[in-house]
């Protein structure tokens, strides 16, 4: 079986698969950028490192190129660390097994972080590379995108000089993305005392829903994928109204921007009679949520198993149970309006990414994003609505960001189409991305900059389908290329 280090462009390879190698997850990038740092000395290229342990790695103009105006090169180096369930995986230490599967470029179990590794990737071969024409170039390598973007946050001017910025962080090849969504994120807390509970008659049950595809809550939130909070809280709402279970834990979903793809509860149910009834209501639920999104997911499992052991449990007080319920399962979730003069394109859009339970505690964290600041804004304060009626604990709003306006005008952009034409024959789409890209941040604390983003294709990432398009890397290698030298 060939290796993707045997894949062309092969500088671009070499530097991903080293990339898939180092422990990246968000939050934890001290290796990935201690690498980067490294890189950039040992070419004797000026490398800087500012407090969020951005990495700007400077690179002179090749001959003939010195007028030229600077263009920075910008990615991020954290990943999203999705696995599967039946996958034991630390991405904090295990390194990304990345395979060749037909024409794509896969993962195995996990996310494969070609999101943004690609991008990243071919920042360093063109850092490295003595072939190519350009004019004076900065590689801006951004932390902890996933989580907050809290590496673009504090990139200032003198930390970046370049006036033409280029994110490399887009997902489909013949796009140009020219303006995002803004987003922010909202905390909801309910505490309580929990009550101790002894089976007796009752019996426990643990419930798992799993086999969603998940995927990028900004990329991804239109195709009308399943939330497992969602179809979990339905399920629940259903078998505490009909068989009076209660809720001893829920877990379901693990970061911000990934569409939840499973949820686990343990709940228990009164007496071996209503155990035998909820294992038909389960199997109803499972036929239903597979034929209501045929189409959109491929096998929906909803299961539920007896535990056999019988030690107390701390279950969620009765009232909060049901506030909890219904205010979860009543939450807007997905999109919420489309663009009117944009065709096929989310404008506002929610995403109900964790519910998680502890001692005394449950908490549920979603991120709200839109093209439109006032709508951003409403439906926040939709959610603060739902939830302050619920009586919840904690309502926060916080880690919002800004959208990115989209500029026709870009003069960056006119080259880009120029060169894409007489590449490929054909016009690039210019679009609107729903998904939120580093450049708003980036343009408000470095203002002038004329920006456009792009990439090779990206399927599913977020997930552990994430796939790279093969011959998308080679498209994507030759035009960023053609592009430096056009500048």
């Amino acid at each position: 079986m060939s290796s993707i280090l045997d894949l062309k462009p092969a500088n671009v390879w070499k530097h991903f698969y080293a990339l898939t190698q180092i422990p990246r997850p968000s939050g934890h990038c001290e290796k990935v950028t201690e690498y980067i740092e490294t890189f950039g000395k040992n070419l004797g290229l000026e490398t800087r490192r500012d407090t969020a342990n951005n990495i700007c790695i400077r690179k002179p103009a090749t001959p003939g190129y010195e007028n030229r105006p600077t263009v920075i090169l910008q990615s991020h180096v954290d990943m999203v660390p999705q696995a599967n369930s039946d996958i034991r995986f630390d991405f904090t230490k295990d390194a990304i097994q990345p395979y060749i599967d037909g024409e794509w470029v896969k993962a195995k179990g996990t996310t494969l972080g070609a999101d943004n590794g690609v991008g990243a990737a071919a920042t360093l071969a063109i850092l490295e590379a003595a072939d190519l024409q350009h004019g004076p170039l900065e590689g801006l390598f951004t932390t902890d995108e996933e989580t907050g973007m809290y590496g673009a946050l504090a990139v200032r001017t003198g930390f970046i000089n370049g006036k033409i910025m280029l994110n490399l962080d887009s997902e489909l090849d013949g796009e140009l993305y020219i303006g995002c969504a803004g987003g922010e994120d909202v905390s909801v807390t309910f505490q309580y005392d929990n009550e101790t509970f002894v089976p007796k008659e009752d019996v426990v049950v643990k419930v798992s829903l799993t086999g969603l595809k998940g995927g990028h809550s900004g990329v991804d939130i239109h195709l009308g994928r399943a939330n497992a909070n969602q179809l979990m809280f339905r399920f629940l709402k259903d078998a505490v109204q009909t068989y009076g279970v209660r809720l001893a834990s829920i877990e379901g979903g693990s970061l911000r921007n990934a569409i939840p793809r499973e949820a686990f509860a343990t709940i228990l149910v009164d007496g071996k009679e209503n155990y035998e009834r909820l294992l038909l209501m389960v199997d109803y639920y499972q036929e239903i949520f597979n034929k209501e999104f045929d189409g959109i997911e491929d096998k929906i499992e909803l299961k539920a198993e007896r535990q056999t052991d019988s030690k107390e449990l701390k279950i969620t007080p009765a009232d909060v149970q049901r506030k909890l319920t219904h205010a979860i399962f009543g939450c807007p979730n997905g999109v919420v309006n489309m663009f009117a003069k944009i065709p096929d394109t989310v404008e506002t859009s929610v995403n109900m990414a964790i519910v998680k339970s502890s001692a005394g505690l449950t908490e549920i964290k979603f991120l709200a994003r839109s093209s439109s600041e006032s709508k951003k804004k409403a439906i926040c304060s939709r959610i603060e609505s739902v939830f302050t009626n619920a009586c919840a604990d904690q309502i926060e709003l916080g880690n919002a960001y800004p959208g990115w306006d989209p500029n026709p005008d870009s003069q960056i952009l006119k080259i880009m189409e120029k060169v894409f034409e007489t590449q490929r024959g054909y016009k690039p789409k210019v679009e609107v991305m729903h998904a939120g890209l580093e450049c708003g941040i980036i343009l408000a604390n470095v203002p002038g900059l004329d920006t456009v983003s792009f990439g090779p294709t990206i399927q599913f990432p977020h997930s552990p389908d994430e796939k790279l398009e093969i011959a998308s890397v080679g498209k994507f290698w030759e035009y960023l290329t053609a592009i430096l030298k056009a500048v």
